[in-house]
């Protein structure tokens, strides 16, 4: 997966994470969580404010 990647991203958050409330997570955890879901390979410092944003909202989106 690559940053790109928002919606496979999200699915697996949901499935690896369903104890964690992604409306509440701060970015630095939700970076986190996306560098080590497994399958995810790309410049770790590429994650930046808006692509966490838009994989925070399809996560709350997926946890609905």
């Amino acid at each position: 997966m690559k940053w790109i990647d928002v919606n496979d991203i999200s699915i697996s958050l949901s499935e690896k994470h369903p104890e964690v409330d992604p409306k509440k997570i701060r970015f630095v955890d939700l970076h986190n969580l996306v560098i080590g879901l497994e399958g995810f390979d790309d410049d770790h410092h590429r994650g930046g404010e808006k692509v966490l944003e838009a994989i925070q909202a399809a996560w709350i989106d997926e946890a609905e």
